[in-house]
């Protein structure tokens, strides 16, 4: 079988000669599974044994609650180490636990679990293994790994431009202009067609619309059924779709809290215990704003994106190309934040900036020795033009470095002794 890359295969192999247990979560369908085949097909042979055991079967699961240490010790027949790779884990009942006495008591395994956040709602597992887990996440893809998947020649194209942009962000490297660049319009191409359907590897993987849109419904249909109605016993499905349907219409938009319960027929404190859920289902991503000055700045009401713009895209019906779209602006906001946490990782956290006299900014990332303030237009550039929302974060904050994401107009300025670089969407 053939498989698509991903980067997450790499860091995850770092940490396989150390004892913790390694967990990989994500939303349903972005590809946990394929991973542990693929990280299955890597591992060294020889002495090492490698288990693959799957929790969705239940005379495993069955087998593993009853008797968890008896269980993994009837595989371990002979000299060597043992990988024991368990897919579908948040299926077990109360698994942290189970997975600490084997963690304890057996000591020539290597225990490598994915789940659904199930994992970090249900809390059980992280609270069992503080010190004896890492976690990673496994999102649907990138751009880079979107672009890898369709075109090498332009993914590596992409990675090198990405590279500068990233140095910028995080080392405060200095970006190095071109005063042209010949790929543009081949990465824009690239942008509008993932944008516009989003990363599920089962969408990247269909060849037509039809099948784009049909796969698009399954996850929807199957994250609502198994994660929301199943597993978190929520039981009005048709309320918890039409919030997310709201939030897709207004997503970048500031969360008009009494609106949206007032068109969903929700009260506020279920609206709240919604929004957390999907968060941590890794639906939406909730942005809070940046302050320091208490009197003049907004602290309360949060943005609300979405981390697959093809799931969103379903949510609202909208499947148009992106050049002739009115939310085309909102899409390249979802999209830089994406690329902005995949960035910044743990290193920072991002906000967005409003004042209550109505000055904004899309993103500041903050790290721990500067801030970062970027704002998203994209939209034709013939000039180095700044919005008065980011000229206003400049006077207060004096920040040494700002970003505009523009369509493809690529520029420099100085205002303020900040170095405003304007930077193509297609480099994030």
């Amino acid at each position: 079988m053939e498989y698509l890359e991903r980067e997450l295969l790499e860091e995850v192999r770092k940490w396989l000669d150390r004892r913790e247990i390694l967990a990989i979560k994500g939303p349903r369908q972005s590809g946990k599974t394929t991973l542990l085949e693929m990280l299955k097909n890597r591992l060294a042979v020889g002495e090492d044994h490698i288990i693959f055991l799957t929790f969705e079967d239940l005379e495993v699961r069955d087998k593993f609650k009853t008797a968890p240490k008896e269980f993994i010790n009837s595989f371990m027949l002979d000299a060597g180490r043992y990988y024991f790779l368990l897919d579908e884990f948040h299926y077990v009942k109360n698994g942290g636990q189970r997975l600490k006495l084997l963690y304890d008591t057996v000591k020539n395994a290597k225990f490598v679990i994915t789940g659904s956040s199930s994992l970090e709602l249900r809390g059980e597992t992280a609270a069992y293994l503080v010190g004896r887990m890492f976690s990673f996440e496994l999102l649907p893809f990138n751009f880079y790994e979107f672009l890898n998947a369709r075109d090498k020649r332009f993914a590596r194209i992409y990675r090198a431009r990405n590279r500068l942009v990233k140095n910028l962000i995080l080392s405060g490297t200095d970006f190095a202009l071109r005063e042209e660049d010949i790929f543009l319009d081949d990465l824009l191409k690239f942008l509008s067609e993932f944008i516009t359907y989003g990363g599920y590897p089962e969408v990247i993987k269909s060849k037509s619309k039809e099948e784009k849109l049909m796969v698009l419904k399954n996850i929807v249909n199957t994250y609502i059924d198994k994660d929301i109605v199943n597993f978190l016993n929520i039981a009005d499905a048709l309320k918890f779709k039409r919030v997310l349907t709201v939030l897709a219409s207004t997503s970048g938009n500031t969360v008009k809290y009494e609106r949206i319960c007032r068109n969903t027929n929700m009260y506020y404190k279920e609206l709240v215990s919604v929004f957390d859920i999907l968060q941590q289902t890794y639906i939406v991503d909730v942005i809070k704003p940046y302050h320091r000055n208490l009197v003049t700045e907004l602290r309360k009401n949060p943005k609300i994106y979405f981390t697959d713009p093809g799931l969103r895209n379903y949510l609202i019906n909208n499947f148009s190309e992106l050049a002739v779209r009115v939310d085309k602006g909102a899409l390249a906001e979802n999209f830089v934040l994406n690329r902005l946490k995949g960035m910044v990782g743990d290193q920072g956290l991002v906000h967005f900036w409003r004042t209550k006299a109505k000055a904004e900014v899309d993103f500041v990332v903050e790290l721990p020795d500067r801030l970062i303030p970027i704002e998203v237009k994209f939209e034709p550039f013939n000039r180095e033009k700044i919005t008065t929302g980011l000229l206003s974060f400049i006077k207060t904050y004096s920040p040494a470095v700002a970003v505009v994401v523009t369509k493809e107009f690529l520029g420099e300025r100085i205002v303020n002794n900040t170095d405003v670089k304007f930077i193509p969407i297609v480099y994030f």
